[in-house]
């Protein structure tokens, strides 16, 4: 996420630490450069390179997330974007990326900087054969969009195993992307799960 007092740095995940486990107190705040400010981990190079030029190039985004979840994953490796075939689906409709040039490890700015443009001013891109990084105003948003993007391609993977899913229509698709997938609904959908995560991990701010 980016500082909210210095714009112009962020904070991101420390190297090699289980996601599970890490605290706020963890977590490495770094310039454009990636010279660490603050925190006594090293820094994760990908995750430097990566959230650097997505930061870069949209400086509305406040937050952006992004892991090698399983179903996001799956899906990546078929090199399409979500359709609309639920209404969480619908979020995400003419919505997203697809960054189809995957070349390794991002420890590279100019990945990093590829990757940025293929996100474009959407709320998330799928990476090729890598998994989805999606963005938001608030880091509740951008995590929302994270978890509901993952199911969403869990159902898509599903759907397309058993059959040939129907498609909602163009414009029930895009009048449902503007009930469910503006800023403050991603923020709202979060809550009830930062609620759950406060009562079992009332240590995680820590």
């Amino acid at each position: 996420m980016r500082d909210p007092g210095e714009p112009d740095t962020f904070w991101v995940n420390p190297f090699a630490m289980n996601f599970r486990q890490i605290r706020a107190s963890d977590l490495v705040r770094v310039d454009h450069d990636g010279k660490v400010l603050d925190g006594r981990r090293p820094v994760n190079r990908a995750a430097f390179v990566i959230h650097a030029q997505v930061h870069t190039a949209r400086p509305d985004a406040l937050a952006a997330a992004h892991a090698h979840s399983p179903h996001g994953k799956a899906f990546s490796s078929l090199g399409i974007r979500l359709d609309p075939l639920t209404q969480d689906a619908c979020a995400f409709y003419e919505d997203q990326g697809l960054y189809a040039d995957y070349r390794g490890v991002a420890n590279e700015v100019e990945e990093g900087k590829r990757i940025a443009t293929a996100l474009g001013g959407h709320k998330a891109v799928i990476l090729q054969n890598h998994g989805l990084l999606t963005v938001g105003h608030t880091i509740a948003e951008a995590a929302w969009w994270f978890i509901t993007m993952e199911r969403s391609c869990q159902a898509q993977l599903l759907a397309m195993a058993a059959g040939a899913p129907k498609h909602i229509d163009r414009d029930t698709a895009s009048l449902v992307r503007g009930q469910v997938g503006g800023h403050i609904a991603g923020w709202v959908r979060a809550q009830p799960l930062f609620d759950r995560i406060a009562a079992a991990e009332p240590d995680h701010r820590g």
